[in-house]
């Protein structure tokens, strides 16, 4: 029984990554750039490495995990597709009646993190949540794909399903009822534009002597740091 643990255990211990050696740090020139440099508004800065990671990430770049905390008071997160962004924040959809729409009802606190593997680069932003307006949410659901119209009034998202074809039905359902016309937006799909009151830059560093810088807004100004790694 000892002899099975101990080849169970090695098994696991073989899932997760050796650290870096010496040689491997060294190989890496790509992490070798420039720095961040100072007197940058983050959001540019942002919406460039968003722009490098579109054009180097072999999928969905623009993949951000989205962190709430639930009524229970213990955090929550899920990852979501940042749909727009400028100065105002960044933008995603969703159901208003999922956990993500109900827990931002009661507290609009909430945090992103996008992690580009291929770029070694990560954003963290901190922030309070607003729903979009009608209008933005409308010009967005237009440019859905049908299927993905039909998706949205299909899914009672979050919810428990009765059976393993409910969802089929409900797809089958909403495809009957708009016919070959667009289906309108739901009146219960809208979308969250997160402001944020911090960014941090994380970029990859040969001997995990990591790159963080950390924007705060204050007041109309946005105030750099440079942290630790």
């Amino acid at each position: 029984m000892g002899d099975l643990g101990y080849s169970a255990d090695m098994r696991k211990r073989t899932l997760i990554p050796p650290s870096p050696a010496e040689d491997d740090y060294r190989a890496r020139p790509s992490e070798i750039e420039s720095d961040i440099g100072s007197g940058v508004d983050p959001m540019a800065l942002f919406e460039d490495w968003l722009a490098e990671a579109v054009a180097r990430e072999p999928a969905d770049a623009n993949a951000m995990t989205l962190a709430t905390v639930g009524a229970d008071g213990l955090p929550d997160a899920r990852v979501v597709l940042l749909k727009d962004v400028d100065a105002r924040g960044f933008v995603f959809y969703t159901n208003l009646e999922s956990a993500k729409a109900r827990q931002l009802a009661v507290q609009n606190n909430a945090a992103l993190v996008f992690h580009w593997k291929s770029l070694r680069r990560s954003v963290r932003v901190r922030g309070q949540t607003a729903p979009v307006s009608e209008a933005e949410a409308d010009v967005y659901f237009a440019t859905r794909a049908r299927s993905a119209q039909i998706g949205a009034w299909a899914s009672e998202q979050s919810r428990p399903m009765p059976d393993d074809h409910a969802l089929e039905r409900r797809v089958a359902e909403a495809a009957i009822r708009f016919g070959l016309g667009a289906p309108p937006r739901p009146p219960f799909w809208s979308g969250f534009r997160l402001s944020p009151q911090s960014l941090e830059f994380w970029r990859s560093r040969p001997f995990r002597l990591h790159e963080r810088q950390l924007f705060t807004r204050e007041g109309g100004a946005w105030k750099r740091e440079r942290l630790y790694p």
